[in-house]
C-alpha cells in the first residue's frame, strides 16, 4: 500500500478563491454539498472560498443559486457539485493512497473554529458568547476513487470518513466551542464521495472499516484532516 507522498492524479487547479476539481467525465456522487447534494452524477466538484459571514444585499445568500452561478462563470456548467468553506485556498490539503489498482484521492480544507461535539443542543446566535463571523470553521472532505461503489458501499465510505475525521479531531484534543466536550466535528461540515459509474471501474459492493475501499478512505483522511489541523493552527497564529 501506497502513502500519501504520492500526488493526487485527479486533475485540479484553484482559480482565485475556488477549487475545481475536473473529474474526466461523468461520475456518481454522494455528497451533503449545499449545491448537488445527494446522490446525482457530475463531471466536476468545486469547494469556493466565502467571507466567514457571507451577505448579499443585507441577505444572507443562497449558497445553491451561488454556486450554480460561480460554476456558469467558470464555464464548468451545470453538472457540479459544490462546496462553501472561510477556509482560504492556500489551506488546502490533499493525499492519495492506493493498493494495487485501487485508489483513493482526498482534497480537504480544514477549519475548526466552529468545532462542536454531536449532540450538544444547538443554541440560536443570540445566545452565543461569540458573534459566529468570528467562530467559522467547516471540515470540507471530498474523497474520490477509481473504484465503482455500490450505493451502500458509498454510504459506508460517508461513515468511514466521518469515523475517521472524528478521530482525528480527538486525537489532537480539539475542544467543542462550548469548551466542555471534545470535537467530533464542526457544525458545517460536508463531505463528498465520487466514484466510477457502474461497468467502469472494479465493483464494490461494501466500504466499511474491514474492507481495503474502507482502509484506503481512512487512511486518506486521516492524512488530509491531520496535516489541515497543522496548516489551520499556524494560520490562526498569523491572524491573532
Amino acid at each position: 500500500m501506497k502513502g500519501s507522498a504520492a500526488r493526487v492524479h485527479t486533475r485540479h487547479q484553484v482559480i482565485g478563491r475556488t477549487l475545481v476539481i475536473t473529474l474526466g467525465g461523468r461520475r456518481r456522487i454522494l455528497s451533503s454539498a449545499p449545491q448537488g447534494g445527494g446522490f446525482r452524477s457530475a463531471s466536476h466538484i468545486i469547494n469556493h472560498q466565502v467571507e466567514a459571514n457571507p451577505r448579499m444585499n443585507g441577505q444572507l445568500p443562497d449558497p445553491a443559486r451561488y454556486l450554480r452561478k460561480l460554476a456558469s462563470e467558470l464555464n464548468i456548467g451545470y453538472h457540479t457539485v459544490g462546496l462553501m468553506t472561510a477556509v482560504p485556498m492556500t489551506q488546502l490539503v490533499t493525499s492519495r493512497v492506493s493498493a494495487g489498482d485501487l485508489w483513493v484521492e482526498c482534497f480537504a480544507t480544514v477549519g475548526v473554529t466552529n468545532a462542536v461535539c454531536a449532540g450538544e443542543w444547538p443554541l440560536s446566535l443570540a445566545h452565543r458568547k461569540e458573534p459566529y463571523s468570528t467562530r467559522v470553521g467547516t471540515i470540507n472532505l471530498i474523497l474520490i476513487t477509481n473504484g465503482s461503489l455500490s450505493t451502500s458501499a458509498m454510504v459506508g465510505a460517508v461513515q468511514v470518513a466521518t469515523e475517521t475525521k472524528t478521530g482525528v479531531l480527538r486525537d489532537h484534543t480539539i475542544p467543542s466551542w462550548k469548551g466542555k466536550d471534545l470535537a467530533t466535528g464542526t457544525g458545517t461540515d460536508a463531505v463528498v464521495i465520487a466514484c466510477r459509474l457502474r461497468g467502469e471501474g472494479p465493483l464494490h459492493t461494501y466500504s466499511g472499516t474491514h474492507t481495503m475501499m474502507g482502509a484506503l478512505v481512512g487512511r486518506a483522511v486521516s492524512r488530509c484532516v491531520s496535516r489541515g489541523l497543522a496548516k489551520a493552527r499556524k494560520w490562526q497564529e498569523l491572524h491573532r
